[in-house]
């Protein structure tokens, strides 16, 4: 399984590439993520599955076009998951 990809998604009226890490292996429910903010200072954060298979962000105290951007960020996390379940068979 890759534990790294990234994704550029539209996040606070900019394209922005967003660079994902599995945090742990043989565990694909937790993420660590980083993204460059406007000044380029790298924003970092994890996302993880909850009980009802949903994807959550753990940190409260980011900018809010982050917030906004949760459910394309685990839309992306999904993609990734399903094209490593194909090149698996």
């Amino acid at each position: 399984m890759s534990t790294y990809f990234s994704k550029v998604i539209k996040a606070g009226e900019k394209l922005r590439e967003f660079n994902f890490r599995l945090a742990t292996l043989n565990d694909d429910s937790n993420y660590l993520i980083d993204v460059p903010d406007d000044k380029g200072n790298r924003i970092k954060f994890s996302m993880y599955r909850d009980a009802s298979s949903h994807w959550k962000i753990s940190s409260q105290l980011m900018p809010m076009w982050i917030h906004d951007t949760a459910p394309q960020l685990a839309a992306a996390i999904e993609e990734n998951l399903e094209a490593e379940m194909v090149r698996r068979k």
